[in-house]
């Protein structure tokens, strides 16, 4: 009886990116878990609703709390609010870019198509999370 040889995984541009959708959609929830406890200790349990708190969770930006009745908004309006809505952008658009190029692949054959479309989707990303480093940053 013949034992089979199993195939090294290559470090390559699939598996990398394999990878990193697992992780980064593990961060998204991490994220959001890290913004809805925060806010649950510094007082959202009974300053704010749920789905202002959830908006928060998802995406911490102070203007979502400026109309509940919070009365120290110092704690929600720091650099570390926009440090964690940046990140939040960065792996949700990869992620979801990566998966857009995943089932356009799918579908598509080798070729100048194939090439044109993840060139296309990496010109998306690049300006979705520009855009959206640009508003956090602005607002």
């Amino acid at each position: 009886m013949r034992s089979r040889v199993m195939p090294k995984p290559s470090w390559n541009l699939e598996y990398l990116m394999w990878v990193f959708t697992r992780l980064s959609g593990l961060s998204i929830i991490l994220f959001v878990v890290i913004g809805i406890s925060a806010g649950l200790l510094m007082g959202a349990r009974t300053q704010m609703d749920l789905g202002t708190l959830m908006r928060w969770g998802f995406f911490p930006n102070p203007n979502h709390v400026l109309d509940s009745d919070i009365p120290d908004l110092f704690l929600w309006t720091n650099g570390f609010w926009q440090v964690m809505q940046i990140l939040v952008v960065f792996f949700a658009a990869t992620h979801g870019f990566n998966g857009l190029r995943v089932v356009l692949e799918d579908y598509s054959s080798p070729g100048f198509w194939q090439v044109f479309t993840r060139f296309l989707i990496f010109l998306l990303w690049i300006f979705s999370t520009l855009v959206g480093i640009y508003v956090i940053i602005s607002s």
